[in-house]
């Protein structure tokens, strides 16, 4: 007949090789749910929009560099057009203007040709017999009277009329006048500065000078009382202005409409909201203009009178009939003042056009193999890289699924130190932990059972007896069977207080405690047992201020009592005969737990004992744990008192420790957070 153990095996045997069918004929998830089929589609998508990307990049960096290079070219252009066009505006004719151009060319590494308009050369960078003939098509037309708005779109203002602002002609006052000028609008700046308003001095192409605010947000009362100094129109300017109403008006009588008088800005009054500059040193001081409008409207009205008391026109018509023939009539003026038109000849001869990509047939058949290629190769290396990634997996569920079927597993295989192989590590480790603390629980069920066995024998027996008239129920008789009852309920209720501590329902009501007292206490209860067994028990009092307790803390007094009785009542049962116990609290430094006075209260239990062998001394505090194996009564208690000693220590946020060494005796220590406030004393390392 086979033996408990042959059938247990044997019972392991048939479970493992069920678990080895069931296995086989548990079909693999499909590969769209598989971890390699994701990873094969997650490769696939990245490498598609890899290859997306990058062919998205390359067109947008290449057209981003041909549009660069157009904007240096046309910018290059722009520098170029603006400075013929000042020379021109600036000069009656291209005379001169040599210099110039060749600085330009040098600087820009660029042919530069200026022809009239029936192209004749007025001036050639690359002039000489080896010159190449010049573009079919000119760069631009150089016109001070008529700025290309494409390069130079600042010029002149929205809605202008096209004329370069540096282009003055007659307006282009002498060295007296704009000396007068300067001198007076610099008193308007300095007393601007005076009043907090920040001013600067600029000066315009015709050479009059102007008040520029810093900020528009200024004080209008102040900007009048230093905006006095009279700034109205020079002898020169005057001048200049008469001769541009008469070719105003000459325009306007042509279409029979009533003369206009323009200002210094070339505004003239609408009729109908302010007037807008047009030209001529638009932004001109806000005081001249006040002061111009009322000898505006004046003019006006005397104009009308003369001409028959034909009422001056306000509508919009008008109003765009006297800008056309203003502009007209400004071009004319500055015509002996400027430069002729011009074509611009812009070259450069050496330079080569920029490479272009076009999807061709070739260039797109290129691009489909070249993405086949990659998504080949990530696939490839997808299906590598999956396989290792996936191997080690199906091993971990394996094993995991033998340890829930009860098995014992063999460690799974740790591969090299990265996250499959510290998962591995970490699974083994488990898996030991889980095999100890199995284990410990078939120990643990053991020991429980022994324990309640052995009370509830007791008693049973001698109820027997007494049922059978062996044993008479005296008062011997009785007091035997209630001692063994209250073992009974002793090991109960050690289990209760382990499983509530267990579970964290370990009801405390901390109170403020004065360790030595506590201590005194807990010797005076054990005093009679340890005279019986001829054990000196002492208290050493620590040294504390006069007047001042001992170390104090807070804590649960009955649940605190509790373990230091388990510690005295562990070192009584382990002390022979002349032997020492000595109970004694002390302060020490902060606590690594944290508590709130920052310090902690030592309670130590010593004994003169035989000690703890030091491959026993981890074990301690194990639960049924004891060193003499046979678990009798008269050399041992249950196995709980100091299982349940640390778990009291770990509720008052503590730690229980022990020192021993054989054949000398033992030094059991809890070490708790000392109390917080004011009656707390100062702790001492």
């Amino acid at each position: 007949m086979p033996s408990p153990e042959q059938r247990r095996d044997q019972r392991q045997r048939d479970q493992r090789r069920s678990w080895l069918r069931r296995d086989r004929s548990r079909p693999r998830p499909p590969l769209r749910r598989s971890l390699l089929g994701r990873l094969l589609i997650v490769s696939a998508l990245v490498a598609s929009c890899s290859v997306a990307a990058t062919a998205w990049l390359a067109v947008q960096t290449t057209s981003g560099a041909i549009r660069q290079e157009q904007g240096q070219d046309l910018s290059s252009d722009a520098e170029i057009y603006n400075t013929l066009l000042g020379y021109g505006a600036s000069h009656p004719g291209w005379e001169g203007v040599e210099d110039t151009v060749r600085e330009l060319a040098r600087k820009s590494e660029r042919r530069i040709a200026l022809t009239t308009e029936d192209r004749r050369p007025l001036v050639d960078s690359a002039a000489g017999p080896a010159a190449d003939p010049l573009p079919a098509q000119a760069s631009a037309v150089v016109d001070p009277l008529s700025v290309d708005t494409l390069l130079v779109p600042d010029a002149t203002p929205a809605g202008g009329d096209r004329v370069d602002p540096r282009a003055v002609g007659p307006f282009l006052l002498p060295a007296k006048e704009r000396a007068d000028l300067r001198r007076t609008t610099a008193e308007n700046v300095r007393c601007l500065s005076a009043v907090g308003i920040a001013a600067d001095v600029v000066e315009s192409p015709s050479g009059r000078p102007r008040v520029e605010y810093v900020s528009n947000d200024t004080d209008r009362q102040l900007e009048l009382k230093c905006l006095t100094a009279e700034l109205g129109p020079t002898p020169t300017e005057k001048k200049a202005l008469r001769e541009l109403d008469q070719l105003a008006d000459a325009c306007l009588k042509r279409q029979g409409r009533t003369g206009v008088t323009l200002n210094l800005d070339l505004s003239w009054d609408r009729g109908y909201g302010p007037a807008e500059p047009s030209g001529l040193d638009a932004g001109i001081s806000k005081q001249q203009t006040a002061e111009e409008k009322a000898a505006t409207d004046r003019k006006a009205a005397a104009a009308a009178e003369a001409a028959g008391g034909v009422p001056r026109a306000r509508d919009s018509r008008h109003d765009r009939a006297i800008a056309s023939c203003v502009g007209s009539a400004r071009r004319e003026q500055l015509t002996a003042y400027v430069a002729a038109p011009a074509l611009l000849f812009i070259d450069g001869p050496g330079a080569v056009g920029v490479p272009g990509f076009d999807l061709s047939p070739a260039n797109t058949a290129r691009i489909v193999g070249v993405t086949a290629l990659v998504l080949a190769l990530t696939v490839g290396v997808s299906v590598i890289a999956g396989a290792r990634l996936v191997r080690p997996l199906h091993a971990l569920t394996g094993a995991a699924q033998r340890m829930r079927d009860g098995l014992d597993s063999a460690p799974v295989p740790v591969g090299p130190d990265n996250e499959i192989g510290r998962l591995a590590a970490a699974f083994n480790d488990m898996a030991v932990h889980r095999a100890r603390l199995e284990e410990q629980r078939k120990v643990m069920v053991s020991d429980v059972a022994h324990e309640l066995r052995t009370p509830l024998s007791n008693i049973r027996g001698w109820l027997e007896a007494a049922q059978d008239g062996l044993a008479d129920p005296d008062p011997a008789f009785v007091s035997s069977l209630l001692e063994e009852a209250v073992q009974l309920q002793h090991i109960i209720d050690d289990l209760q207080d382990l499983g509530a501590a267990d579970v964290g329902a370990l009801r405390l009501h901390p109170e403020p405690v004065v360790a030595d007292e506590l201590l005194t206490q807990v010797a005076a209860a054990y005093q009679g047992p340890a005279e019986t067994a001829g054990i000196t028990l002492t208290v050493t009092v620590s040294e504390a201020a006069p007047g001042r307790p001992g170390p104090s803390l807070h804590a649960d007094p009955v649940r605190l009592r509790q373990a230091v009785s388990n510690l005295v009542s562990n070192a009584l049962r382990h002390t022979p005969p002349g032997g020492r116990v000595t109970l004694r609290s002390y302060p020490t430094g902060p606590s690594p737990r944290g508590g709130g006075g920052g310090g902690e209260v030592v309670l130590e239990v010593s004994d003169t004992g035989a000690g703890i062998p030091a491959d026993d001394v981890p074990h301690v505090f194990d639960r049924f744990w004891r060193a003499e194996k046979s678990r009798n009564r008269s050399t041992g208690g249950s196995g709980l008192g100091l299982a349940i000693v640390l778990k009291l220590a770990e509720a008052h946020g503590g730690t229980a420790g022990v020192v021993s060494t054989e054949g000398q005796g033992s030094v059991f220590t809890l070490r708790l957070p000392a109390a917080p406030g004011p009656d707390a004393i100062n702790m001492t390392s």
